[in-house]
């Protein structure tokens, strides 16, 4: 059974990854979300405005009453360049996939490895999580060296699985994590 905390604020040795607020709209508008190399493999469009980040945002925050959601904004020397959260959690096999995306500026620092193992890490120590999933498209290796250094084994490709934003099917390569891995 999964012991639900919600979105807790996580510190690591650069990052702070805390709840989003609606007034980090301009931030994640400027920094990642209007940005057509971040999104490239993503199911939505770049931002066009930062009003449109502010809608978006406002959802997320609603979002934060519940103890099942954890969606964590990227803190790095004070100002937030991207997301990470749990994108599907499965109460009866207890295990999350989580997954991410930052700002082009910050890509190949070690950023989303440090956030992605502290939030692993949240989830079997605080949460309970049997099992970590991360999924991400053929095309973009980065997001599974990601993986790969958090300790996740690639488990298997799927085949045209994911419909990107522009309307290509892509191959999405799947890896796990399950709890007596990551103690033993």
């Amino acid at each position: 059974m999964l012991n639900h905390k919600g979105t807790q604020t996580i510190k690591t040795e650069r990052l702070i990854l805390r709840r989003f607020y609606v007034s980090d709209a301009q931030a994640m508008f400027e920094n990642w979300a209007n940005d057509e190399r971040v999104t490239r493999f993503m199911s939505w469009f770049p931002h066009t405005s930062p009003k449109e980040t502010k809608k978006l945002l406002r959802k997320w925050c609603m979002g934060y009453r519940k103890s099942n959601t954890y969606n964590w904004a990227i803190e790095y020397e004070g100002k937030p360049i991207g997301g990470i959260s749990v994108v599907k959690i499965n109460e009866r096999s207890e295990d999350a996939e989580i997954g991410y995306c930052i700002g082009f500026d910050c890509w190949n620092k070690g950023i989303m490895t440090e956030a992605a193992k502290a939030v692993i890490g949240y989830l079997f120590t605080e949460v309970g999580v049997n099992r970590v999933e991360i999924r991400h498209v053929v095309k973009n290796p980065g997001s599974g060296k990601v993986a790969q250094k958090c300790g996740l084994t690639l488990e298997g490709i799927k085949r045209e699985k994911f419909k990107s934003n522009s309307g290509e099917f892509l191959d999405i390569a799947e890896y796990g994590i399950i709890r007596k891995e990551r103690q033993g």
